[in-house]
This record gives structure tokens, C-alpha cells and sequence, in this order.
């Protein structure tokens, strides 16, 4: 894992390129993210970067919270978020990580957590293919079929796909492009969708080839 910033996603709009052409783009408000806790080797038994991100009144926090962010001197956050890294000698409690963290062309990971759909068929959750349409085919056009059958094994295994809940998931879009960076207002464009609802969280990280380089 590579350092990152925390975000929220506004929605989804169209913009246009240099050649003129209509790209779909998701807006993410990235940023400021201030680094609250560092966790080290000696202390933790790994290295990390703890991030804070959206403002929150004190009077929302429970007395635990309060305090902790009391002893870095900062206002509570609404999220916190850990970023593993190998070299931590870059970073300390306080430094803000912006949306300018990112470049316009970079290549990025977004990591959010699923839309939540309910329960759900086999043919909408696992895109099974149904019954027979026609052919003397009643009530099965949707169901799964057989699963477990009488015979060996007679049992349904852990794991196997079935009807139920679906999304609500952690989920990873890799490989992600940064069409633009808007520093200013913390801003930053990526093509294409992106895991999550409207408001909800998301985590930008650097690739890991773009980590090295970085």
C-alpha cells in the first residue's frame, strides 16, 4: 500500500479534453487530510500514516475521541484513515496532505465501499443465465437450477453462488486515470466511476509504480 489521501465523492459529470471530446469524469473533494498519528516499527509493528479528513463539531464526538484529538492540537475529524508506507522520515503529526498530492494524467487506485442493493438473484448478483425462456418452461425463468443435488455430496458448499445480499462491499478500481487537479478548491477529476455513493468516502492512493517514483 502506498500513500493516499481521503475524499468524499461529489457525483459524476462530463467534461471535455483538448481534442474537443466528451470524457465522463467522477469529482472527488480530496483533501486537506492532516496527518494525526504516525505509527512506527519500534512502537506499532508497522509503519503507517493515520489521515484525518471532513470537519466535525466537538459536541459530535464521544469524551475518548475528544481528547485524542485535543493532544494533537486539531479538530475532531469525521474520518480516519491509516496508509501504510515503507519510509515514514517524510512525514509528522500536523502536515497536511492536499489534492496537489496527485497530477493531471496520473495513474491511482480508489477504494469505496459498494453501493448496497438488497437481496438479489443468482442472475443479478452473479449474472447466472436463467431458464428457458419458452418450450414449455414455467416459473424457472430466473431461478439458479440445481445446487447440492440428492446424490454426492448432498450439500451445498461455503462459498458457493447463490441468491442474496449484495453490495455494501469493499471494493478497489485499479488502474484509474486523474484527468485534472483543481488545487484550489480540492478537486480532482478521475475518469470514469469510481466505487460509492454520492457523500460517501473514498481513498485515493498513488499506484505502486507511481509510489516508487514518487
Amino acid at each position: 500500500m502506498s500513500i493516499g489521501v481521503l475524499g468524499k465523492k461529489v457525483g459524476m459529470t462530463q467534461v471535455f479534453d483538448s481534442e474537443g471530446k466528451a470524457v465522463p469524469v467522477t469529482v472527488i473533494e480530496a483533501g486537506p487530510c492532516p496527518i494525526v498519528e504516525i505509527r512506527t516499527p519500534e512502537k506499532n509493528s508497522y509503519s503507517a500514516v493515520q489521515l484525518g479528513f471532513s470537519e466535525m463539531k466537538p459536541s459530535r464526538v464521544n469524551k475518548p475521541q475528544k481528547s485524542y484529538f485535543d493532544k494533537k492540537g486539531m479538530s475532531p475529524k469525521r474520518w480516519l484513515r491509516e496508509f501504510r508506507v515503507d519510509d515514514i522520515s517524510g512525514y509528522e503529526v500536523g502536515q497536511v496532505l492536499r489534492a496537489g498530492l496527485f497530477s493531471d494524467g496520473e495513474i491511482v487506485d480508489v477504494r469505496g465501499v459498494s453501493k448496497g442493493k438488497g437481496y438479489a438473484g443468482g442472475m443479478k448478483r452473479h449474472h447466472f443465465s436463467g431458464g428457458p425462456a419458452s418450450h414449455g418452461a414455467s416459473k424457472v425463468h430466473r431461478k439458479p437450477g440445481s445446487s447440492g443435488a440428492n446424490s454426492y455430496p448432498g450439500h451445498l458448499f461455503k462459498g458457493k453462488k447463490m441468491a442474496g445480499r449484495m453490495g455494501g462491499e469493499q471494493v478497489t478500481a485499479k488502474g484509474l486515470t486523474v484527468f485534472s487537479v483543481d488545487e484550489e478548491n480540492n478537486l480532482i477529476l478521475i475518469r470514469g466511476a469510481v466505487p460509492g455513493a454520492n457523500d460517501q468516502l473514498v481513498l485515493i492512493y498513488k499506484t505502486a509504480e507511481q509510489a516508487q517514483k514518487a
